[in-house]
């Protein structure tokens, strides 16, 4: 489990047409899950110390942006023999286990996360309505503790991106658990 953080991706980039599949492998487009005021993309999966740290606030962030015209995807890059407690049938575990009420996508290609320089679980993305990369960085400022978190970074960006605002300044990447390339 090798820490890495995000690499700069720059702002404006378009929201790819790429396919993704289900909990039940049904194929899903990731362009029509936008929401009016846009997609926060997250990837993530079951076994970082990182992302499970992470999850509750994305499950909690995912219900708040929804309230904004937000919707959230989650996507699994991390679909891997020598993962086991990554695969799909611990994906829809997770999902009845912590309650995740949007879609938690298997990318099994991995040509998804590589489309979008995905480096680490986590590491979101935050398109606006139009599908432009508004906010490339962390949900907060602390990843291991909540309780220790003394600035919430994805929140306000979204606030204000709905607001018609520019992007935030500076936008700090994520850390987090390598994501585990296939070959």
């Amino acid at each position: 489990m090798g820490l890495v953080a995000s690499i700069h991706v720059d702002l404006g980039w378009k929201l790819p047409a790429v396919t993704l599949t289900d909990l039940n492998a049904k194929p899903v487009d990731l362009k029509p899950q936008l929401g009016e005021n846009g997609l926060l993309v997250a990837f993530t999966c079951n076994h970082c110390p990182y992302a499970i740290a992470v999850w509750p606030r994305l499950i909690r962030h995912a219900a708040t942006l929804r309230s904004m015209g937000i919707n959230t995807v989650a996507i699994n890059p991390n679909i891997h023999p020598d993962f086991p407690q990554d695969s799909v049938a611990a994906m829809a575990d997770k999902v009845r286990e912590w309650n995740i009420d949007f879609p938690y996508l298997a990318d099994t290609s991995q040509d998804v996360a590589r489309q979008f320089d995905a480096q680490c679980t986590p590491d979101l993305y935050l398109f606006d309505g139009s599908g432009a990369l508004y906010y490339h960085g962390r949900i907060d400022d602390y990843w291991k503790d909540e309780a220790k978190v003394t600035q919430q970074e994805l929140l306000p960006a979204a606030k204000a991106m709905v607001n018609g605002s520019p992007a935030p300044q500076p936008q700090h990447p994520t850390i987090g658990c390598s994501i585990k390339w296939q070959g």
